[in-house]
């Protein structure tokens, strides 16, 4: 039976994330006042954001660890962009300890910042590391801008990120040489020894680790694959001890098929029908080469799967009946959270043409059998891309009249999601009950 949340999952995440940052700025600050300030007021500042900066690289590899008890409740697309954005704080910062303590330098030393900058790299250890360090930071944060990130295949995008955690060593190696709080105190090595190992430490456990016992222990293959319609395809897998595999309806998995062309594709697809503990099904709409391809994988093939992943599940409940709004290719985890959930359900089906409807048949079975009720909302978007008033509020309002006493769970196309949200939030649906999540790769 699905437990409603009193307090939101969502909002401990975030408050817990925000307090453990809070009190490791504020003792980042004490160990460097008690090391004792440069008279330089150039230098200290930029030590300050050299410090903040490491601070914040930790924080970085926390967000990108695919730790469980933050995805479940924040999801990978609310991490990926605290990701992001964190990423151009951390690049700003560490331009700003770069220029402020080579400009503090070359005030002291009066000579020019250039040369000061050379002469700290040629006679300083750790200092041509940090200068490599600081260059592939920039480079991966000039990549993470939306502009470059979408003319990049994600594989090509995954590889040149993977160079940040050479650059996170080499970050670290130029704060142990010359890092002031690091080499002055005890108390401060262990501090932040301790820090970059936890990080370090979760990004192993996260990445490395758990995918690889799970897929050991679960033993994945795949068993059949069924074409929904001419452009849906689901793919049937099975494996050993499935009922031990910590799945929820509205999850997905990174899922590699390992074949001699798939195996170094990782791709995100949710979960079409609730785990049962003997099988997971996969459904994916063919919109690039990665799901086209599904349909010529061969039963048999063995599967690796890293998750699940994501918060579009219960355990984010605040009310006892739930609203499910879904578009597309979108319906997959909706109709998996239609045989998971509990209470009164209404589907909101938004379609371009009956014919795309998938799973319909098995939507009304499950509405039938759960005493769900099921709308399909079939009409193409207009030609500026709107959903029209099929998911506008007084559409919505008259389909689900107590509309503002449920959940609502939205998943969809971009632009259908966007309407959706935006006709929920002109009725005054709170927002702690509207749950939308889109399935994005932190890397």
């Amino acid at each position: 039976m699905t437990t409603l949340s009193t307090v939101s999952p969502r909002a401990v995440a975030r408050a817990g994330l925000t307090a453990v940052l809070g009190v490791n700025v504020l003792l980042v600050t004490v160990l460097y006042a008690t090391a004792g300030a440069s008279a330089n007021l150039l230098i200290t500042v930029g030590r300050l954001a050299g410090l903040y900066g490491a601070l914040l690289l930790t924080f970085q590899l926390v967000l990108v660890a695919r730790l469980g008890w933050l995805d479940r409740r924040l999801g990978m697309d609310r991490l990926t962009s605290l990701h992001r954005w964190t990423g151009f704080t951390l690049v700003w910062l560490l331009v700003g300890h770069a220029v402020f303590v080579t400009y503090g330098y070359a005030e002291s030393e009066q000579v020019a910042p250039v040369p000061m900058l050379v002469e700290l790299a040629e006679t300083t250890e750790g200092v041509l590391r940090a200068i490599v360090a600081l260059v592939l930071i920039m480079g991966v944060g000039a990549l993470s801008v939306r502009y470059a990130r979408r003319r990049l295949a994600y594989e090509t995008w995954h590889f040149i990120h993977l160079y940040s955690y050479l650059a996170v060593l080499l970050a670290f190696s130029h704060q142990i040489a010359t890092g002031q709080t690091f080499v002055g105190s005890a108390f401060a090595r262990a501090y932040w020894w301790t820090l970059w190992g936890a990080a370090l430490g979760a990004v192993l456990l996260g990445r490395v680790l758990i995918p690889l016992h799970r897929n050991l222990r679960h033993r994945l293959r795949v068993s059949h694959v069924v074409a929904e319609s001419p452009d849906v395809v689901s793919v049937h897998v099975t494996g050993r001890h499935l009922d031990e595999l910590p799945a929820r309806a509205g999850q997905f998995f990174l899922w590699r098929f390992l074949t001699r062309g798939r195996w170094w594709q990782a791709n995100p697809y949710s979960l079409s029908a609730a785990p049962d503990g003997k099988s997971l099904r996969l459904t994916a709409k063919a919109l690039g080469d990665g799901s086209a391809g599904l349909r010529r994988v061969r039963p048999g093939t063995w599967v690796f799967a890293e998750g699940p992943y994501g918060a579009f599940t219960a355990l984010h409940r605040r009310a006892p009946n739930a609203v499910l709004i879904a578009g597309g290719v979108g319906v997959t985890p909706i109709r998996a959270l239609l045989e998971d959930l509990a209470g009164h359900l209404v589907v909101l089906y938004r379609v371009n043409s009956n014919a795309d409807a998938v799973f319909l048949a098995e939507l009304a079975a499950l509405a039938h059998r759960r005493g769900a009720v099921i709308h399909l909302l079939a009409g193409p978007p207009s030609a500026a891309g709107a959903y029209g008033p099929l998911l506008g509020a007084a559409s919505i309002a008259a389909l689900v009249p107590d509309v503002l006493e449920r959940d609502v769970f939205v998943c969809g196309p971009p632009g259908m999601t966007r309407a959706a949200l935006d006709s929920l939030r002109r009725l005054g649906v709170p927002g702690d009950r509207v749950h939308a999540e889109r399935f994005a790769l932190a890397s």
